[in-house]
């Protein structure tokens, strides 16, 4: 039997497409193997959002030629799509596969075991207009299910690269998603969560269809506890998006909405797609239609030419406006991005401080935010055993707070309610207080 061993770098969707992929392996006949140890075929899936992921995927190239030089490398993903050629430089790979035409790896591999000679399959992204159709009916993770929906991005924002490697927006049909879900439902996830590269801008290449329409169809999914979003923009929450989450059942208390920054002149040179007035309005009404909803974000400090003062404003509005935690980037320069030619670029003393502010920010408002929970009873999906503590298991509440618990085993997957006894940050300590009614059936059934 062939084996082929799988290593994934980047973003949810890398991670989702490499289940895809795995699923079409496994369809004929190849059994998956550790990556660190020796397969016939090594499927690497690259990420070029920083000039550091493109090092990282050559690295990882280079270790699975070391590790079987006998065995077909094939390259796929982001940086593949960029920079085909560079890849096709690394002694000791067979096949370039960019972010198109990946359900044609087998055909590649067979090609190749005939020809013996390198394939580079990487077309114009630019030229794609259709959504490429990747299903994963289950995952190897037995808790919580992606479900991607959308491809591309028309955005360009000044510091990124992501159009160039995905291509412009493409919606995956909502019959495709629905049915999807329906399979994941069936095997047995409770959670789903939409990703994409632009998810909020799903339904925006389509006649008479959005995100919120969408969202209305998935909420009908019969067995589906939750749907939670796995990002959205500001400018693609729209009265009708936030319509729909106020109706809804299913809609976690949990939405990142990317910041990038907090300051109007800086947006402007990012070529973002709002106003800080915007973005409040948006928050607010989020707000009131989902009481105790948590909001994450991304934030870039020191984006070339930004001032103590447009710090500041950065720092004031996710302060004023409560974010309930951020993931902060120091800017890095990206090859071809305009912004990596532009003047003023920040020192890196200077980054570094902005950013550990931001970081302790982050930190004391994560804390502030767990702490209004504590003495609740809130649904928490259990998704692992706690490494340091023996029988305690670790799972997220709707409201995306890490909460560790004594249970067992059989409660992973399922929806069981937790008091919180002790918030705190990264996690918070619960007690098991029951299963819902729902699930108690499925656990006499099985046990």
């Amino acid at each position: 039997m062939a084996s082929v061993a799988f290593h994934t770098l980047g973003c949810k969707v890398n991670h989702y497409e490499t289940e895809a992929i795995w699923q079409l392996f496994q369809q004929n006949g190849y059994e998956k193997k550790d990556f660190e140890s020796i397969a016939d075929v090594y499927v690497i899936n690259t990420c070029t959002v920083t000039n550091t992921g493109d090092k990282k995927s050559r690295q990882i190239i280079r270790r699975a030629v070391r590790k079987n030089p006998d065995a077909v490398i094939c390259v796929t993903g982001c940086y593949a799509q960029t920079s085909p050629a560079e890849i096709m430089d690394i002694p000791g790979v067979d096949i370039v596969v960019g972010t198109q035409d990946r359900t044609r790896m087998l055909e590649y591999i067979d090609q190749f075991n005939r020809d013996r000679s390198p394939i580079n399959a990487v077309g114009n992204i630019m030229k794609a207009r259709v959504y490429e159709e990747l299903d994963v009916p289950a995952f190897t993770d037995r808790t919580r299910a992606s479900l991607k929906i959308q491809e591309g991005c028309n955005n360009f924002c000044t510091f990124c690269i992501i159009p160039w490697a995905r291509g412009l927006m493409r919606s995956r049909d909502p019959k495709d998603v629905i049915k999807q879900a329906h399979q994941l439902v069936g095997a047995g996830y409770k959670e789903i969560v939409l990703t994409g590269i632009h998810t909020g801008g799903y339904g925006e290449d389509m006649k008479d269809y959005s995100l919120a329409k969408l969202l209305v169809e998935l909420e009908e999914v019969p067995g589906l506890k939750r749907i939670r979003i796995s990002s959205i923009e500001a400018s693609q929450i729209t009265d009708e998006v936030i319509e729909v989450v106020n109706n809804s059942n299913k809609i976690v208390r949990h939405l990142h909405i990317p910041l990038q920054s907090g300051s109007d002149t800086v947006l402007k040179r990012m070529r973002r797609k709002y106003t800080m007035e915007f973005f409040a309005e948006r928050l607010d009404r989020l707000k009131e239609a989902l009481p105790g909803l948590a909001v994450t974000s991304d934030v870039i400090v020191g984006f070339p030419g930004e001032t103590e003062e447009e710090f500041q404003e950065t720092f004031d509005f996710i302060a004023s406006h409560k974010f309930s935690e951020l993931h902060v980037f120091p800017y890095s320069k990206r090859t071809g991005t305009p912004a990596a030619r532009m003047e003023d670029q920040v020192d890196e003393d200077v980054k570094n401080e902005r950013v550990h502010k931001l970081i302790e920010l982050s930190t004391q408002l994560a804390k502030e935010y767990a702490s209004q929970f504590e003495g609740e009873v809130l649904e928490v999906i259990p998704e692992d055993r706690d490494d340091q503590e023996a029988g305690y298991y670790i799972g997220y509440t709707d409201n995306y707070l890490k909460v560790k618990f004594f249970s067992n085993e059989d409660m992973i997957g399922k929806l069981v309610r937790v008091k919180i006894a002790k918030a705190g940050y990264p996690v918070n300590v619960g007690e098991f207080v029951r299963v819902m009614e729902d699930e108690m059936h499925e656990i006499a059934v099985n046990s």
